[in-house]
């Protein structure tokens, strides 16, 4: 799985998680932020948060917001920072579905039967 360069304040302990109804590898991969997952929902720009609501997985909207105050940082305007967090949401999402499968072919034997299907992901 590619490695992204990210702040390390992105990277700290993950959050336990208050639904023990998430049975996939996800916190092998991710880490969850503390955070009013509302009132970062509510910060983030329109077409990020479409985009969320998109996401094949819970994008935790902590993580967003986090990930959204460093791109708009580092690039010279909003709209730059937008396209670019959009294309790292992408990025992270293939790179959840490559880690589930992994996980499920350790676990079963085979690929994840979606992905060996070929089906694409489902969007709103």
């Amino acid at each position: 799985m590619k490695q992204y360069n990210i702040p390390n304040y992105l990277t700290r302990d993950p959050v336990a998680s208050s639904a023990d109804n998430d049975v996939t590898a996800r916190e092998g991969v991710w880490f969850r932020h503390e955070g009013d997952d509302w009132a970062c929902y509510d910060a983030l720009p329109p077409a990020i948060r479409r985009r969320l609501q998109a996401h094949a997985y819970d994008p935790w909207a902590a993580n967003a917001h986090l990930l959204w105050r460093d791109f708009r940082r580092r690039h010279a305007s909003s709209a730059r920072a937008e396209r670019a967090l959009l294309r790292h949401f992408d990025r992270c999402e293939r790179d959840e579905r490559s880690a589930f499968d992994a996980a499920y072919r350790a676990a079963h034997g085979g690929p994840l039967p979606h992905i060996a299907a070929g089906a694409t992901v489902q969007r709103p």
